[in-house]
């Protein structure tokens, strides 16, 4: 019964979309779950290990940065972690055989994707001194003493000057870092626009504060576990759960040649051993075309970090654990991007990736740009992409060439815009659809430009221009994918359907196996989903495992049986969700039941990971050491309302009522507007015959949310006398 009453649903209590929601980190994040590996502050030019030995004074190295920007911190070394991560070299060494190339990376934003803060880049932030006001605080950018420092609201609730010592992000938004204790480095929520010359917080008029998780100082701004992975070349985060404390490194700072290419000491050497040789060559670089999406996908990408061990030329789904279009509401119901979700899901279910289309078709120095680029492949001429409709972009977009509306991009890669300043293109490269905002309430790029007209304005419009052309199957599958979001059976059908027909393509089946997780003990969709456990895609069949899970709680046999025979997958992400849904009773010993360990030990630096170890040990009946991780994940994130609702749930089950009763109210007090809270309440309340405190606490969620079911629910067994 304990076990029963814990597993809660996670449409409830998801602690992945609550954190990420309320408290994660803006632009350095990734609502991701991060990379790991090992790092000491270096430059991306100080590679080898120098004669100054002896780390300087930051005060000092800052002022000999300013002074000397070209040394860039030479006396700090980037240490090995491994002898994979010693054959790494540096851009330097491929700078005089790849000249041209290495001068267009040198500027690009790869480059300075992380640096030391430098007087020729970052002086015009800090001088003359600038006054910030963000909601209710105002926090000072200077030059003092030969440093910079921003002066805020920082550790112990204190407004004191803190040093920056570096940067991350270059164009449109600079974040900076400040040095913590027991290795951290922490990223400043206020951010520097170059282009306009301004400050600003990247949280806009949120009001955070220290001890929230999501204040600079607090976890969810720690650069070691959300930014560093995919803003520096083979990072190692090596995070100790003992001490907790971090001996990060990396093998360069910025993503350079390597951080896309992968190690190539080998090729280096071959090279210069081998000049102008024919032979094929032992140790080549990765430059396959088939392996730029994992390679690009491994940090464009919202997932979970499995093990912190990914380099280029490896299988994406080898390491990550891919979010895609759930009921967590982070994508729309047609896959545009809704939170901050990057490019590469939208870019997995488009019709351009399953045409052939790779990443480096479009983003490489000769592409072009504008309409151009896009012509490239829709003019006729393009051998490789023959099927590619020939596109009039003025007769097509009905738009003059001059204006937005004629850019290609305008009308099938709008943009979203996070972090205050940052617009970031959809990828999906769909067609505006007015029809489903007036249906759905999804954008479309007609009115993102035309704001001041609504959608039926815009719906007459395209069924003027293009008529029947807009009773696309992406528009019927949006409907359906809609309707199971909101629970309607109608909906199972068409899932089903989806699931199994693979000119959808793997992203789109993908979403179909997750959604069918509420109605997989049903007879039709569990079969379609013990099917999808053998389909040719890993994205595929590990969502078909995770949503076969409540079938496994109801001891399905079937579905038991198939998620056993998932243990031995040939690729982890499936074989770690198996072992996740079995975790009571699958073999911790055996490689899926390892790999299922390194995945959450390696996550233990995040509210996330405890939790989820938490849930491990209460399924393996260990509730005494689950509370221990419950309540280290509150220490991390104090106000998350599914931790709190969770622990109160495992303390009354442990007999321990004042206790829970108390997380509750707390949380509630902390979190006054999260309906969730005095829910909690309410059931803790009914289960104990405290009648009249559940309907008030019941009335207070039902506030908070009006057309809550639960909420709702409650109430009428408590009239009812139930």
């Amino acid at each position: 019964m304990l076990l029963l009453a814990l597993m809660l649903s996670e449409r409830v209590l998801n602690i992945s979309r609550a954190v990420l929601r309320r408290g994660g980190a803006a632009g350095c994040v990734a609502p991701r779950l991060q990379i790991s590996l090992e790092y000491a502050p270096s430059s991306r030019l100080a590679i080898r290990p120098t004669a100054l030995a002896i780390p300087l004074p930051i005060y000092f190295q800052n002022a000999l940065s300013l002074l000397f920007p070209s040394l860039l911190l030479a006396g700090q070394t980037v240490l090995a972690g491994s002898n994979s991560d010693s054959c790494y070299v540096g851009a330097e060494s491929c700078r005089s055989c790849h000249p041209g190339q290495y001068q267009l990376w040198q500027v690009s934003n790869h480059a300075l994707a992380e640096r030391p803060v430098r007087k020729d880049m970052d002086q015009a932030a800090f001088t003359p001194t600038r006054r910030i006001n963000h909601a209710s605080q105002t926090s000072l950018a200077s030059l003092e003493q030969g440093g910079f420092r921003i002066t805020t609201l920082g550790f112990q609730t204190n407004v004191a000057p803190y040093p920056v010592e570096r940067a991350i992000g270059n164009s449109p938004v600079r974040q900076y870092l400040t040095a913590a204790e027991k290795g951290r480095w922490q990223v400043h929520e206020l951010a520097y626009d170059p282009a306009r010359n301004e400050w600003f917080d990247v949280y806009g008029s949120e009001d955070r504060k220290p001890g929230l998780w999501g204040h600079w100082t607090g976890g969810g701004m720690n650069w070691n576990s959300r930014c560093a992975a995919c803003h520096n070349t083979r990072l190692r985060k090596n995070y100790d759960p003992s001490s907790d404390s971090y001996s990060t490194t990396m093998a360069a700072m910025g993503v350079d040649c390597e951080g896309c290419h992968g190690p190539l000491q080998g090729h280096v050497d071959w090279r210069k051993a081998n000049t102008n040789s024919k032979v094929a060559e032992p140790f080549p670089p990765v430059v396959r075309r088939s392996q730029t999406l994992d390679t690009c996908a491994a940090c464009h990408s919202r997932r979970e970090e499995l093990t912190g061990d990914f380099q280029p030329g490896d299988s994406f789904y080898d390491h990550f654990s891919l979010e895609i279009l759930d009921e967590g509401g982070r994508w729309y119901a047609d896959g545009q991007i809704k939170e901050e979700d990057y490019e590469f899901e939208s870019f997995l279910g488009s019709r351009m990736l399953q045409a052939g289309l790779h990443c480096r078709d479009c983003h490489r120095a000769d592409s072009g740009t504008g309409n151009a680029l896009c012509l490239r492949c829709h003019q006729g001429t393009n051998a490789a992409f023959r099927n590619a409709p020939v596109i009039q972009p003025a007769e097509h977009g009905h738009h003059k060439l001059s204006d937005k509306g004629g850019e290609c991009i305008g009308c099938h890669m709008p943009t979203t815009v996070y972090m205050q300043r940052h617009p970031r293109h959809d990828h999906g490269f769909g067609s505006p659809d007015p029809l489903l905002t007036r249906e759905l309430g999804i954008p479309n790029a007609c009115n993102r430009c035309h704001a001041d007209k609504n959608a039926d304005w815009a719906v007459g419009y395209v069924d003027k221009w293009y008529g029947a052309k807009m009773n696309r199957h992406s528009r019927e599958r949006t409907r359906w994918i809609a309707a199971a979001l909101k629970g309607g059976d109608s909906s199972v059908r068409h899932l089903t359907e989806m699931l199994g027909d693979d000119k959808e393509g793997v992203y789109w089946q993908a979403v179909g196996a997750g959604l069918l997780r509420r109605w997989s003990t049903d007879p039709e969709p569990a079969q379609a989903l013990l099917a999808a456990l053998r389909h040719g895609h890993p994205l595929v069949r590990e969502k078909a495992v995770l949503a076969l899970e409540p079938a496994v709680m109801a001891e399905d046999s079937q579905a038991v049986a198939g998620l056993n025979a998932s243990l031995n997958d040939p690729v982890r992400s499936v074989r770690v969700a198996a072992a996740w849904v079995l975790r009571a009773s699958v073999d911790m010993q055996s490689r899926a039941g390892k790999e299922l360990e390194q995945s959450l030990e390696f996550n233990l630096d995040q509210p996330r990971g405890r939790y989820h170890k938490a849930i491990l040990l209460l399924s393996r009946g260990e509730p005494t050491e689950a509370l221990a991780q419950f309540q280290k994940a509150i220490a991390m994130d104090p106000v998350s309302p599914p931790l709190r609702c969770q622990t109160a749930l495992l303390l009354e089950q442990l007999g321990r009522k004042d206790e829970a009763l108390r997380m509750l109210v707390e949380g509630e007090k902390a979190l006054p507007t999260d309906p969730r809270l005095p829910f909690a309440q309410a059931s803790f309340f009914a289960r104990n015959q405290r009648l009249e405190e559940a309907r008030a606490a019941a009335n207070r969620a039902l506030k908070l949310e009006p057309e809550s079911p639960s909420a709702k629910e409650l109430l009428k067994k408590l009239d009812a006398g139930h």
